[in-house]
């Protein structure tokens, strides 16, 4: 043993897994790893065309020459953490440019696809068992900006994002009254001073800068900082009949429901949570889809961040990795009949989970006669009252405004049946009016109960109604 520390300097090719050792120092300097470099670089015995990438961690001894050698080669400089992911001096934005790599062109998808098809090799997943989807709700990542504020880091975003890719694009524009304006972070508060001069000013410079680009036929990409701040104009500004530029109160042009808002100035996506105007918590609802059979591992097979609709597109990408289950539990955010209907019509998709809750008065006070007293019958399309009185009219069905609830069909009974009733006041608040009793169309019903169970427990407790559809029957039945 020499007794002595030394230092080595090793590449190794990730593909062939093949060392290659450059150097062994006592005492190692940036002159002696630049030049150990230009040695390996040089070396007739390796294909450093074929190479890509070359990572090295941020150690004191490498410095710009020393990647300099490898990006003439055209080579990407990868940097590794210096640190272990819990050591306390280790930040999370070093993964920033990982995680924004794996945003692009559906990597994250990609990668999920790849894993999933070794998992599926080895015997781990399967098609055809069952699965279960969660949803939670993740909150993002910015800071809670007024309208105004939206608006003007909207503007400065977008000019950085040009400046920094696409620079001459900006001459004839930026002037020295946009660096002081955008030259910084804007913080405002909620009482600006000049709230109006400010509002038309930082309204009338995102239009000039979305002009000039469009002018100078700059494509703006679904993830750009321009297509946030177009969006980001139009949820704020409108034009009045005589092409003046506006600011959207809820009185005039009105406000874009959270649902739709773009709340961040940096990128377009949408990041809201809750109904109207207004949101509870800004961020996004991630659904999670695992396997979940009996005596097998829990593998996660899908990952979607966007809005309820979320099951159809679920399906379509694990029928895409060869994943589709046979039973397919979910909560009561997923479940609808047209939701039901279609899993197994597509895909012959069991999906089992709580029925919305009936939303009649009768339902929620757990008094009178609520739709489930009725006897539907399909055949003779009619319906029979607890009271033995049988409708005199069947219509529809009729569409509904939720694009996830089945058309309804409509029965009616008349006055004459109605009025003498004795137990009238617990079927129907009018003093005149007939009952009435909406349901979904005929091959939605007819099934008899089922006292079927979901073999593992739901995503979480539940009380009131099961509904399973299988090959385009809907059976029901009630939990306690």
């Amino acid at each position: 043993m020499l007794g002595q520390r030394l230092h080595a300097l090793a590449f190794l090719e990730h593909g062939t897994r093949r060392p290659h050792i450059a150097g062994v120092p006592a005492h190692p300097t940036r002159y002696r790893a630049v030049q150990q470099a230009r040695n390996t670089a040089g070396d007739p015995g390796r294909r450093t065309e074929s190479l890509r990438f070359q990572p090295r961690d941020r150690g004191d001894t490498y410095g710009q020459t020393f990647d300099a050698v490898f990006e003439a080669e055209e080579m990407e400089i990868l940097y590794a953490p210096g640190l272990e992911l819990d050591d306390p001096g280790f930040h999370h934005s070093v993964l920033t440019d990982f995680r924004e790599r794996l945003t692009h062109d559906d990597r994250a998808d990609r990668l999920l696809d790849l894993a999933l098809a070794r998992l599926k090799e080895a015997g781990l997943v399967a098609e055809r068992t069952t699965q279960r989807t969660d949803s939670t709700h993740v909150l993002a990542a910015v800071r809670d900006l007024t309208r105004l504020e939206l608006v003007t880091e909207a503007v400065r975003a977008a000019r950085e994002e040009v400046a920094r890719t696409a620079g001459p694009l900006l001459v004839g524009l930026v002037d020295e009254d946009w660096g002081r304006r955008y030259g910084r972070p804007v913080r405002l508060g909620k009482n600006p001073t000049r709230p109006k001069t400010r509002i038309l000013a930082a309204g009338d410079n995102a239009h000039r800068l979305l002009g000039h680009l469009h002018r100078q036929g700059q494509a703006i990409g679904p993830t750009h900082r321009p297509e946030a701040l177009r969006q980001i104009v139009v949820q704020n500004y409108y034009r009045d009949a005589v092409g003046r530029l506006c600011w959207r109160t809820a009185e005039e042009g009105g406000l874009s429901p959270s649902s739709v808002a773009v709340v961040s100035p940096t990128t377009s996506r949408r990041a809201t949570c809750g109904t109207g105007t207004s949101s509870a918590g800004r961020g996004f609802a991630a659904h999670l889809t695992k396997t979940c059979a009996a005596g097998s591992v829990n593998v996660i097979t899908d990952v979607a961040t966007n809005d309820g609709q979320a099951l159809p597109g679920i399906r379509t990408r694990l029928a895409r990795r060869g994943l589709l289950p046979a039973e397919h539990l979910v909560d009561a955010g997923y479940t609808s009949l047209v939701h039901l209907e279609r899993a197994a019509r597509e895909h012959q998709v069991t999906v089992t989970g709580p029925l919305p809750g009936n939303p009649t008065r009768q339902h929620r006070k757990n008094e009178g006669f609520d739709r489930d007293d009725f006897d539907i019958d399909f055949d003779l399309r009619q319906v029979t009252c607890p009271q033995g009185q049988v409708s005199q009219g069947w219509n529809g069905p009729y569409p509904t405004s939720s694009p996830t609830a089945a058309p309804l069909i409509v029965a009616r009974f008349t006055k004459g049946q109605c009025q003498p009733c004795p137990d009238r006041p617990r079927c129907t608040n009018s003093r005149e009016g007939a009952r009435n009793v909406g349901f979904p169309r005929g091959h939605h019903q007819g099934v008899r109960p089922s006292t079927r169970h979901a073999p593992l427990p739901l995503p979480r407790p539940v009380q009131g109604r099961r509904a399973t559809c299988t090959h385009g029957h809907r059976r029901e039945h009630r939990v306690v």
